[in-house]
């Protein structure tokens, strides 16, 4: 059964772009191969981190959706932790929103702002 998910890679900043290219590439044939589907791939760039990751305190992003079964997730997960250059990375199922759990949204020019509680509780 195959799922979608989203994966989102920290490349090391001081690598190559070349190889930077390489493990991308490594990753998207790994899915293909599998069977799976490469749906998206949008390149976030280089994020200051949070903390020092391995004396680095910059990592170069990409987050990525793919369509694969979970053994071939279970692959890449696999080989990007043995990859050098490859800093840190997280694989998440892609839920899909469902509409009796709608997103919150800000209020729009006070059409949905709460009103003020002017009531007031007597003892």
């Amino acid at each position: 059964m195959r799922t979608e998910y989203e994966i989102l890679l920290m490349l090391d900043p001081d690598a190559p772009e070349e190889r930077q290219n390489e493990i991308l590439q490594r990753a998207r044939d790994l899915v293909e191969a599998g069977g799976g589907t490469w749906d998206r791939h949008e390149p976030w760039g280089r994020r200051k981190l949070a903390y020092e990751i391995t004396h680095k305190d910059e990592g170069v992003y990409h987050l990525f959706e793919l369509t694969a079964e979970p053994a071939t997730l279970d692959e890449l997960s696999r080989i990007l932790k043995i990859t050098d250059g490859v800093m840190r990375h997280l694989a998440v199922r892609r839920i899909e929103r469902s509409p009796s759990r709608p997103v919150a949204r800000a209020p729009r020019d006070g059409q949905d702002a709460p009103e003020p509680v002017t009531a007031s509780v007597e003892e």
